[in-house]
């Protein structure tokens, strides 16, 4: 019998019974030596603020509560496993997006690391174990994130003022929030815009502004989202209009067969070693920043209009580094 049995039996059999109970009764229950029992005892005290008294008079310890009051333990009872997995999704959650839940999961996190202390369990080991690196993360402001998703958990309409990126411009915009999408180290809005009539995604660091709306927000079909926004490559979503063919060399096959593009790839390995991958795309943009990171590793057998604007950015790129 572990520590956290031991405590949680001693609990049960004190708050069982109407008159206090005797310390060797306590370690007949527990099956331990009297020292265990006052171990236990000082850290219910300390760790669960428990209000467990001994009465000289009765010789036995009791709850010292008022009319009307009881004391329950946490009500969720971990293991040692489950508590870590607990703190490190705390963890993930903060490296994520710092400052997130923080409010939310301080008292959770507190309850956890007590239970902890009670097996001699520190969760410093944690943080020094386990790091996340963010490289191209952009900061959002925790206020607008926060309205964002209470808005998308209570199903609200949202008003946003949104500055584009692409065209250098701001819009005030209504919108039905559906999903948060975390996506290489960004944060992403998916929702149904009421100023343009239709699906639209958001990053979410470019709402500069963000109000919550007294009316619900439309609801779009699972199916409707996911056909709209995953069937094509990358962030940029829409109906896939074409199938991007791409070889990777043997040596660089190693690497691209264990990863995951996307939800309806198709690969194959050829005979010579090298590597086939086939994607289907709406929007070029970013397949392309993925295919120059491969350089000479790979190669376009289709689409011709693909493989030409490919040549088109080496060309390009090229050309800055060439002297006269």
């Amino acid at each position: 019998m572990d520590r956290l049995q031991r405590i949680y039996k001693l609990h049960q059999a004190v708050s069982s019974r109407r008159h206090p109970v005797s310390c060797q009764t306590l370690q007949n229950e527990l099956e331990c030596s009297r020292a265990t029992v006052n171990r236990i005892i000082q850290e219910m005290r300390l760790y669960f603020n428990a209000p467990i008294e001994y009465d000289r008079s009765r010789n036995g310890y009791h709850y010292t509560l008022t009319d009307g009051q009881t004391f329950e333990l946490p009500g969720l009872w971990f293991s040692e496993t489950e508590l870590y997995a607990l703190l490190t999704t705390q963890q993930l959650l903060a490296h994520v997006q710092p400052g997130l839940l923080d409010t939310q999961l301080k008292p959770v996190k507190e309850r956890i690391e007590k239970i902890l202390a009670t097996r001699h369990l520190g969760s410093e080991e944690i943080s020094k174990r386990v790091r996340i690196l963010r490289m191209t993360g952009r900061n959002v402001a925790l206020e607008c994130f926060q309205t964002v998703a209470g808005a998308l958990l209570q199903r609200n309409s949202l008003h946003i003022c949104y500055h584009g990126r692409g065209n250098d411009q701001t819009s005030q915009r209504e919108i039905s929030p559906q999903r948060l999408i975390h996506y290489r180290d960004n944060w992403y809005l998916d929702a149904y815009c009421h100023t343009r009539n239709a699906l639209r995604s958001f990053a979410v660091e470019r709402i500069i502004a963000a109000k919550v709306l007294p009316q619900r927000c439309r609801d779009v079909p699972e199916k409707q989202l996911d056909a709209h926004y995953t069937s094509s490559y990358g962030i940029f979503a829409g109906e896939p209009k074409h199938t991007a063919v791409l070889h990777f060399t043997p040596e660089r096959a190693r690497w691209v067969a264990d990863e995951h593009w996307h939800p309806q790839q198709q690969s194959l390995l050829l005979a010579d070693g090298s590597y086939e991958l086939r994607i289907p795309y709406s929007d070029p943009r970013e397949l392309i920043m993925d295919i120059l990171k491969h350089g000479a590793e790979v190669e376009i057998i289709a689409p011709e209009t693909l493989r030409q604007e490919v040549l088109e950015h080496l060309r390009k790129a090229t050309a800055k580094y060439t002297y006269t």
